[in-house]
């Protein structure tokens, strides 16, 4: 159904481009003759994905993962920064431009039966994205469908049928054919197999892996699972309170962390003992307590958890800098205790 454009690394061109996107959202005011509070949910936040990359954002509950989401797919104004898909601002076009442009992005959400219309069959639920192309021939919308089917290893007859006649794992299936059908350069996704069974996940990941292979998909692959963002991406970026403290190659960045927080990520992945509880979630009453917080906060958000703060990341929030100009381009990290140790030992 989509043709290959498969391309080197070096002849992969910029896809999306997001420069210092800030998003706030109003909260209930904490007395009747005060003015709403503002959390700010993403903090400048700025990142790179080429065609043909697959791109990861990893953080705990409430960092402002899925907020990106909805920020690169148009559906959330930023305050301010600006988020340019294929070299056009999503946020300075016209309607009828971003309609045009929305062909080549798509979304695969976390719940699949909750993106679904439950009184429609999954034949209409994959072809609605067909208008953004223009296609309204029933004949012709009916054998995209059926090949979309296909593409993710579901039959083209399963078109007639309706989602509650679908597995969980058949329903995101069904939800990758509906991002498929506009033949898109970016599939966004947000937490794709974190509602499923762990013996489907698996499956559901394998077929995006091939269908990236395939036909030279871009994903930015949002989640808070460690092992699978390991396993599906190239580059990552890890966030907290809004802000990416990390970013680099994935298997670099997994093997040697710079920042406290993507070191403490790590630690916290559960490593199941007999007739022992899981700790894992100790630190997220503390977490959940800072992004609730309205009031501006100086220095780095994350020093009230780190083991190695310094006088500084009191005062002055922490730029994402590279670790090495010459050895390491790709990596950067937002962190004063490791730009202090890196000076130390140049």
């Amino acid at each position: 159904m989509i043709e290959d454009h498969s391309t080197s690394n070096s002849e992969r061109k910029e896809l999306l481009d997001l420069d210092c996107v800030v998003r706030e959202y109003l909260l209930p005011r904490k007395s009747l003759l005060t003015p709403r509070p503002r959390m700010r949910a993403l903090d400048g936040v700025s990142l790179k994905v080429k065609e043909g990359e697959s791109f990861g954002i990893v953080g705990e509950s409430g960092c402002g993962k899925s907020t990106l989401a909805r920020a690169v797919m148009g559906l959330e104004s930023p305050k301010s920064g600006s988020v340019c898909f294929q070299g056009l601002n999503l946020y300075k076009i016209s309607p009828e431009t971003l309609r045009s442009l929305r062909r080549g992005m798509q979304m695969v959400f976390q719940d699949p039966y909750g993106s679904l219309n439950p009184r429609h069959t999954i034949g209409r639920s994959i072809a609605e994205p067909l208008s953004l192309k223009g296609i309204e021939n029933s004949s012709e919308s009916s054998n995209l469908v059926g090949e979309a089917l296909e593409e993710v290893g579901l039959d083209a007859s399963d078109a007639l049928k309706y989602p509650h006649e679908f597995s969980g794992g058949q329903r995101q299936r069904v939800a990758l054919a509906r991002a498929l059908i506009t033949l898109p350069a970016l599939i966004v996704a947000d937490e794709p197999v974190s509602a499923l069974d762990v013996s489907v996940q698996a499956q559901v990941l394998n077929l995006m892996l091939e269908l990236r292979e395939r036909h030279r998909l871009a994903y930015l692959f949002i989640s808070h699972d460690l092992s699978i963002v390991r396993h599906m991406t190239e580059n990552v970026a890890v966030m907290f309170a809004g802000r990416i403290v990390e970013q680099g190659p994935t298997r670099e960045l997994f093997k040697k962390p710079s920042h406290p927080y993507t070191r403490d990520l790590l630690r916290a992945v559960p490593k199941p003992v007999p007739g022992k509880p899981n700790n894992s979630t100790k630190n997220q009453a503390s977490f959940q307590e800072l992004v609730q917080n309205s009031e501006p906060i100086l220095g780095c958000p994350y020093r009230f958890r780190c083991s190695e703060a310094i006088s500084i990341c009191a005062e002055h929030i922490p730029e994402l800098l590279p670790l090495h100009s010459k050895t390491e381009p790709l990596r950067k990290s937002a962190c004063h205790a490791s730009l202090n140790q890196k000076n130390l030992n140049s």
